[in-house]
Parts: C-alpha cells; structure tokens; sequence
C-alpha cells in the first residue's frame, strides 16, 4: 500500500494540473491546490482536494503555510502561450520565473523533500540534434517562454545543488488529452466548428512536432523520479508528425473535408520551432514509454473537444 502524503500541486484546476490531482486523490494522498483560475477552470477542480485560490507571484500570500507538511509540491502552474511572449513580455518572467522562485523558497522554509517541475521542450529552442537528448546544449532561445522555463529550471537546480530539496524537471513536447484548453487542434476545431469549409493554418504546416497524450504525462508524473539532486527527464512519444498530417486527422476526425489555407513561413509564430522532436530513451531505461500514439492522442482530443463544445468559447452549433 502506497504512503499517504499531503501534496501541492500548483496550477491544479489547469489542464495537466487537474488530470494529475485526479490520479492523486486515486492513490490516496491529502491533495491541495494553488491556482487563481487565470487559465485553470473551477469545472476541472476535484472536489476532494483542498483549494488555496491564490496568486503565487502574490507577495502579500504566505505560501510557506501552504506547504508546510508537504512532502512532495508538483509545481504546474505556468503560463503555456508561446505566442504572446514578444507582445506581452511580463507575463513569461512573473508567471513562470518570478513564480518558480517564490515557490522554490516556500518549498525551502516549509521542508519540502522533492519538488516535481513541468519544464518543456521549447529550452532547446532551435535545436540542431534530433531527437533531442537531455544532454544537449541550449542554444539561443527562441521564444520568452523557453526562456523563462530555463531560467526557472536554474533557479530550482541552484536549491537541490545546495541540497535544500531534490528536483525532478520533466521537459515535455505538447502535451494533448482529456480537458486540453490550448494549442493547435483547439484552433483547429474551433475553426471547423465554426466554418467546416475552410481552415487556415498559420506556417507552411512541414512543421515536425512531436506530442503526448495527458494520460501518458500523468504516468510519467507519478512514476519517474530523479535519484539524483537534480534530474531532468525529456518526455513525448517516441516519433513525430508534421502539421499537416494533424490537420488530416483532424479533419477525418470531424468528418469535414475543407479548403485548408497554409501560410508561407517556416514558423507558425515568433517562438515556434520547425523541429520538436525529443530523445525519451532515458525515460525508456526507467521503464517509462507513451502508450498512446500521436494519431490517437490527437484523435482523441478532438472527440473530447467535440463532447465539451463550452471549451470552444462557441455556441453548440450541432443543437
């Protein structure tokens, strides 16, 4: 029988955050949850947890109080738009540096033993090895976002160096499933539920990209640990797709046959790498693979969408 233990997750009414409290509360665990609902949504919120509605970058909030007992905080919250990052820069720094650091020495005062955090795979930026191990070299950053992740990963790596607390960093490729609010088959299906005569795709859509289903994240989430002070584990499927292929099985999910309308640039967005692919052979050796394919998972997620037309932000036009 596993352990009872008290847990934070932040972001935990957030897309990921919510899937993982779910699997928590399964195992057993006192869960509690930070978010201010900035992105999370109160309908994705398990009722078993305990709620602190609060705003980590807050310095008027104690949030050593919070996480005192805890033996383990997963911190999620995070701004995860890539897009803006050049239009709005504050919110990268506030939302996933500045945040990072407060929980870092909140974990630090109330004792906290391991900390699991959600990186992503944009510090990489443009790589130039593929798959992308976690042994490769950060290249210039292309995006506020990928910065802000590695300037959060540092921050944290400098408390486990100095052995206030372990430090378990998942680098993850997008993430898609059960309650995804963001990302490119949300845009896509929104604009097909709309007009399903016709999809614009920002970028010339030979983007390579490679994707995990929640389900598999979660697993990950739950059972891989760093031995060491400080361990990084790169996750994502085993393979890659271009937009393109998306955009098929997306539209064959929906049943429409649209004109799509491509753009010219390699890039979708300022940020957007044309090559996302990473290497998860370490994830492998600890007995971690995705069990969900990258057509399934984005199959899936549309059939979700489909179900959840609220998530849309559009009136349910099969009614």
């Amino acid at each position: 029988m596993n352990e009872v233990k008290k847990i934070v997750v932040t972001g935990g009414a957030g897309f990921i955050g919510s899937n993982l409290v779910d699997a928590l509360l399964v195992q057993g665990h006192e869960v509690h949850v930070i978010d201010n609902f900035s992105t999370g949504r109160r309908e994705f919120l398990n009722s078993g947890a305990e709620l602190h509605e609060v705003d980590l970058c807050d310095e008027s909030v104690d949030l050593t109080s919070v996480f005192q007992g805890s033996q383990e905080v997963y911190h999620l919250a995070a701004n995860a738009d890539v897009r803006f990052g050049m239009t709005d820069t504050r919110r990268d720094i506030n939302q996933n540096v500045i945040a990072t650091l407060r929980v870092a020495q909140a974990c630090a005062t109330a004792g906290v033993e391991d900390v699991i955090f959600s990186s992503t795979g944009a510090v990489y930026g443009d790589s130039v090895e593929h798959p992308t191990p976690e042994t490769a070299q950060f290249p210039i950053q292309t995006s506020l976002y990928g910065m802000s992740k590695t300037a959060a990963e540092g921050i944290l790596s400098t408390f486990a160096a100095n052995e206030i607390f372990r430090v378990s960093a998942f680098r993850f490729v997008s993430v898609l499933g059960h309650r995804y609010m963001h990302g490119h088959a949300i845009d896509f299906v929104r604009q097909l539920h709309q007009d399903p005569e016709a999809l614009t795709v920002l970028g010339d859509g030979t983007q390579r990209k490679s994707y995990m289903d929640v389900s598999d994240c979660i697993r990950a989430l739950l059972t891989l640990r760093g031995k060491e002070t400080f361990e990084v584990f790169n996750l994502g499927a085993s393979d890659y797709c271009t937009v393109r292929d998306s955009v098929a099985w997306i539209t064959e999910a929906m049943g429409v046959e649209p004109k799509v309308s491509y753009g010219e640039e390699k890039r979708g967005w300022v940020g957007d790498n044309p090559f996302t692919w990473l290497d998860v052979s370490k994830a492998a050796e600890h007995g971690w693979a995705a069990g969900k394919s990258i057509p399934d998972s984005v199959k899936g997620t549309v059939a979700w969408l489909l179900e959840n037309t609220w998530a849309l932000g559009i009136q349910d036009l099969r009614k």
